[in-house]
């Protein structure tokens, strides 16, 4: 056996139905005589189930347990594409989603939003991974299923924990290492982990990525593998733009960069770990395994071509004193702090001595709670409904054709990248004569 780790990530349209799971399957039989971690994140559109789930309960609208069995049921239907009645998956998954309704038998309103949210949407990933597990198994591909939750640990923030590496890093040895040495492949979830009083926090939506970061850190991994549903990193969203490229080779400073402005093939988090012990990166098609996609590594690229990140869903916070005093350094604290609080992304900043003006992604009612809290000290105005583009390795007439048809709200450049918060001009109808 070849003794040097790999660590495979596969996305939930990666595992979505019956037919994509023996895919799955597929493409790891060219792997089977290698040490293999695979993460794996909730099936399809599962988190979105879960997530409507925990807003029922939360409303206590008597929905929750028809949106849970309904959701039993997809599962349940896939199941029986892939085994026999008596497979004990069946019992495994059925027990899993027990668990959720322990939960919605409570009464939500002495609960902390976010601590549900995570004891709910968390069982996706538990519930996919026993099923991909399990299929692997059937298929010859002799895998052990590991509980992300034994090995990473993370401060009590809900919905966006943040990994205790100290922690984290001798439970993977004591944890996942066993289990690779036996021989085969060890499966585990994307996207979770838990408190040091085993409680279970997510990682932030998307986060099966860093988790395949985070055991390729702490395991020493030669390299990383994500699997999308597109052929590698593309230069743009190829459902937004044409001319799409992709790119053969990236740097690990180019691939932050990317993602930090919101590039969606790759989870934000993840590429630091990699980097600071040189693990390289390849980013391939699940479609077309055998394409070359993209290697991500230390070596550096000088040119690259133009690249944009589209990110909706944004609001534009225009904030000033009431009493007209400069916005000076013990407001901005005092800002700042309930940004961290309300977990508000910032995107883009600007301020002049009267005022303060702020970019965030526009999610749940965090925008809302966060100018309740301030609006006592502070007027707010808020621009909803906007689009944040940004342009790396810009060019002058890409910048004038991203503009056309919308008003520019901000606009910043630093070396190599635009940002613009762009609102669309709204059609006027011609008045029939």
């Amino acid at each position: 056996m070849n003794q040097a780790l790999k660590v495979f990530k596969f996305g939930g349209a990666s595992i979505k139905d019956a037919a994509a799971i023996k895919n799955v399957a597929s493409i790891l039989q060219d792997y089977k005589d290698q040490k293999l971690l695979i993460v794996v994140s909730a099936m399809g559109k599962s988190t979105n189930a879960l997530e409507g789930i925990v807003n029922a309960h939360t409303a206590q609208d008597g929905k929750a347990f028809e949106l849970l069995e309904q959701l039993k049921q997809e599962h349940f239907g896939i199941m029986a594409e892939l085994f026999e009645e008596e497979n004990e998956v069946f019992a495994q998954v059925n027990d899993t989603f027990v668990e959720i309704e322990w939960v919605i038998e409570e009464d939500p309103q002495h609960e902390d939003y976010d601590y549900l949210y995570d004891q709910i949407v968390s069982v996706g990933e538990l519930v996919s991974s026993r099923i991909v597990a399990a299929y692997l198994a059937k298929s010859e591909l002799p895998t052990e299923w590991l509980d992300a939750r034994d090995v990473i640990i993370t401060d009590n923030l809900y919905r966006e924990g943040w990994v205790l590496w100290e922690e984290t890093l001798p439970r993977a040895q004591k944890h996942a290492l066993p289990k690779l040495e036996k021989g085969g492949f060890v499966l585990t979830q994307g996207f979770i982990g838990s408190t040091s009083e085993n409680f279970t926090t997510t990682l932030g939506r998307e986060g099966s990525d860093y988790t395949a970061a985070i055991f390729s850190y702490c395991l020493d991994a030669k390299s990383m593998t994500i699997w999308k549903d597109v052929p590698g990193v593309l230069t743009a969203d190829p459902r937004l733009f044409d001319n799409v490229t992709k790119l053969d080779r990236m740097s690990y400073r180019e691939a932050i960069e990317m993602t930090y402005y919101g590039a969606k093939v790759i989870h934000p988090k993840t590429i630091k770990p990699l980097q600071n012990k040189t693990i390289p990166l390849h980013v391939k098609s699940f479609i077309d395994p055998q394409g070359s996609g993209t290697f991500i590594s230390a070596e550096v690229e000088d040119i690259y071509p133009p690249m944009v990140t589209v990110e909706q869903k944004q609001a534009v916070l225009y904030i000033s004193t009431r009493d007209f005093s400069f916005v000076a350094e013990q407001h901005l604290s005092q800002l700042f702090s309930l940004i961290a609080k309300y977990r508000l992304q910032v995107n883009m900043m600007q301020n002049t001595a009267i005022s303060f003006v702020v970019c965030v992604n526009d999610i749940d009612d965090r925008v809302h709670k966060f100018k309740e809290n301030i609006k006592e000290e502070f007027k707010v105005l808020i621009d909803r409904d906007l689009e944040l583009i940004t342009v790396r390795h810009y060019q002058k007439e890409m910048l004038n054709n991203l503009r056309k048809g919308k008003i520019v709200i901000l606009e910043d450049r630093v070396k190599n990248t635009i940002q613009m918060v762009l609102k669309k001009v709204p059609m006027i109808e011609r008045k029939e004569n």
